[in-house]
């Protein structure tokens, strides 16, 4: 999360607040006790996390049920990507630096490439493997629904090939495989004569 004038007089962030709430991480949890900025933050990254997830049931309903059950899934994992997740270290020129990107923001760019492929629909997207250690190797895992008539394999390949791009290009992670499963084939509703 960046934007402007999100850091509070006491020199704590909103993404720190934020990621406080997903992982229990603070460098002074005292701190959070005892600052009624951070603690009016802190009550409204709830409230908002709480109408969204009120959205998010309404979404769920409008969904539909029986053969709507991926998409049911795929708005299910899509709540849990939204979260920061993890801070994945990069490296820096200059040793005072200290930066990172948030696994969520890497789950968001392996969605936007598979998104892109004719025919299929991302379903659930993960990282196997500990992102927070610089170098060590890391899986893609991504489920897939695709339409009725669309080549598979062929299909496949190239969004490998196209997230080890994307991948390479803005992260730093130590990709050991990206492992895509075809978990739906989606029929397309047949036109009434």
């Amino acid at each position: 999360m960046s934007m402007p004038n999100d850091t509070f007089e006491c020199g704590h962030t909103l993404e720190e607040l934020s990621l406080y709430l997903d992982t229990g991480e603070f460098a002074d949890p005292a701190h959070l006790e005892s600052c009624p900025e951070c603690r009016n933050g802190l009550d409204s990254l709830r409230r908002l996390s709480a109408a969204g997830g009120e959205l998010f049931a309404s979404d769920l309903a409008a969904a539909g049920s029986g053969t709507d059950d991926w998409m049911k899934a795929i708005l299910a994992n899509l709540a849990l990507e939204l979260r920061p997740g993890r801070s994945i270290p990069l490296r820096s020129e200059d040793p005072a630096d200290t930066l990172s990107e948030t696994e969520g923001a890497v789950l968001a760019l392996v969605r936007s490439v598979a998104d892109r492929l004719p025919g299929a629909v991302a379903g659930k997207v993960r990282l196997d493997g500990d992102v927070t250690v610089p170098g060590a190797p890391v899986a893609v895992r991504l489920d897939l629904a695709v339409l009725f008539g669309h080549p598979l394999m062929p299909s496949a390949a190239s969004l490998r090939q196209d997230l080890a791009a994307a991948l390479a290009r803005h992260t730093e992670l130590n990709i050991s495989a990206i492992d895509i499963t075809i978990t739906d084939v989606i029929e397309t509703p047949r036109e009434e004569a």
